[in-house]
């Protein structure tokens, strides 16, 4: 394994998308779903839908507790944006079918298809939590609704806690939890829905050990 794709791991653990290389998940047993929850999480699905576009800010804690923030860019279906400040070097990009972690310091780059990550969960057009994951656990105090969900038949490893202020009507946070039990925690700030998004954010050129030249 050479040393970028190490380091590109390591951003995708970072942005919590350590479904990618992580092995088959512990054994999780589904929650029975109260009318109650089925509601709520479906008012989380509601939320995801609502939007077409957002951008704002966000702050993320390793697994080893390191701190890293940036800002963010969606426009559905399928793009993304996250780009960490300085002096992280790493940015990541979803162009609707792959993504791509580039090390802007080397200009290097490598790329994974967006369907095999859980921000298709998010990402697509039409979001339905409960038709698409199963719960593992479901708590709801004081306005805040947490939701840990796992993508039906396990294929990516691992599973995903969605925390939604219902006060505010938004996502505050994710976190991630692989196989292993590692947690990565990405907060959301200032988030600003229905912002026109330069298409230009979404195109990003890597160069491979197997070309001289830049891949979309």
């Amino acid at each position: 394994m050479n040393s970028f794709t190490v380091l590109s791991r390591r951003a995708v653990l970072g942005l919590g998308l350590s479904f990618l290389v992580a092995g088959p998940a512990w054994a999780a047993k589904p929650i029975k779903v109260t009318a109650e929850q089925a509601e709520a999480i479906d008012a989380i699905s509601a939320y995801l839908n609502s939007f077409k576009t957002m951008q704002g800010e966000f702050t993320q804690i390793s697994p080893k507790g390191n701190v890293s923030r940036g800002v963010f860019y969606i426009s559905k279906p399928g793009k993304m944006r996250f780009e960490y400040a300085p002096p992280n070097p790493f940015l990541i990009v979803a162009d609707g079918r792959w993504l791509t972690i580039k090390n802007r310091a080397k200009e290097k780059g490598d790329q994974f298809p967006l369907s095999q990550t859980p921000l298709k969960l998010v990402l697509s057009n039409k979001v339905d939590l409960r038709k698409e994951t199963q719960v593992l656990e479901f708590e709801d105090q004081d306005g805040i609704t947490s939701v840990t969900l796992e993508e039906k038949g396990g294929s990516l490893g691992g599973n995903l806690t969605l925390v939604y202020d219902r006060t505010r009507n938004a996502l505050q946070q994710w976190v991630v939890t692989d196989a292993k039990g590692r947690r990565t925690t990405v907060s959301l700030e200032n988030v600003v829905a229905g912002v026109k998004t330069d298409p230009a954010l979404f195109v990003v050129k890597i160069k491979r050990k197997d070309d001289k030249g830049g891949k979309h």
